[in-house]
């Protein structure tokens, strides 16, 4: 079984040979998730990994008064659980299915088994650790560089390159984030995402309606976004 859905050219499925790929299916099992359900709990032991075969998740931390912020969202193909396997320290965030998705599981002492018999995918799970880190980066980096319409602006034109999916009406469909998710991938309210949205709608930018954002106008959000630079 392979993820279903466009994969990302960089995700860690598509990096991993056939056989690689045939030896992580034999060692894990496909389970289904539905819209809510929590495929690894922050603070828990990290007792498996899981690849994305079809569907996203989101990617929240909890703070201590009890919120939630949305710092990610994964996608098919991508790697879940590696930071747990590299440091075997507790699950840093809770990971959400945004709607029904279907995920390899593979408890860690397999994953460990399959590294070993596959030595070249080590290299891979370092790689998908490095490209997390950077984009967390970006993050920062355009936390400090746009105001809050800018910085998503940027956020969606990056989740089109990263898990978008061609919409059978035209453009970029991409994942089923909420308006509160979205604000909270880039730190504004909802009533900023919401008055935003309505603008750039009414130019033909994006088309949306209850957690579906379609890009139209990837060129257009690009420059609106640079006149969000501080």
């Amino acid at each position: 079984m392979t993820p279903a859905s466009k994969v990302n050219r960089e995700a860690f499925w598509s990096s991993l040979d056939p056989a690689a790929r045939d030896t992580l299916v034999r060692g894990g099992r496909s389970r289904r998730y539905r819209k809510g359900d929590h495929l690894c709990l922050q603070g828990e032991p990290p007792d498996q990994v899981l690849i994305l075969q079809r569907g996203w998740a989101k990617i929240c931390v909890g703070d201590s008064e009890g919120r939630e912020r949305v710092i990610a969202v994964r996608g098919p193909g991508e790697l879940i659980g590696e930071t747990g396997l590299l440091t075997e320290s507790p699950r840093t965030a809770t990971v959400t299915a945004l709607h029904q998705l279907i995920a390899l599981v593979v408890p860690r002492q397999r994953f460990r088994a399959f590294l070993n018999e596959h030595p070249d995918a080590w290299p891979k799970v370092y790689q998908t650790l490095s490209r997390r880190l950077a984009q967390s980066d970006e993050r920062i980096l355009s936390l400090g560089s746009h105001v809050g319409a800018g910085r998503l602006a940027l956020f969606l034109l990056k989740l089109a390159e990263q898990s978008g999916l061609p919409d059978p009406d035209g453009g970029i469909s991409l994942p089923p984030l909420s308006q509160t998710e979205l604000g909270s991938c880039v730190d504004v309210s909802r009533e900023t995402v919401a008055r935003a949205m309505r603008e750039w709608r009414a130019q033909g930018l994006i088309r949306n309606s209850w957690r579906q954002t379609v890009l139209l106008d990837a060129e257009g959000l690009r420059e609106h976004a640079r006149k969000f630079m501080i």
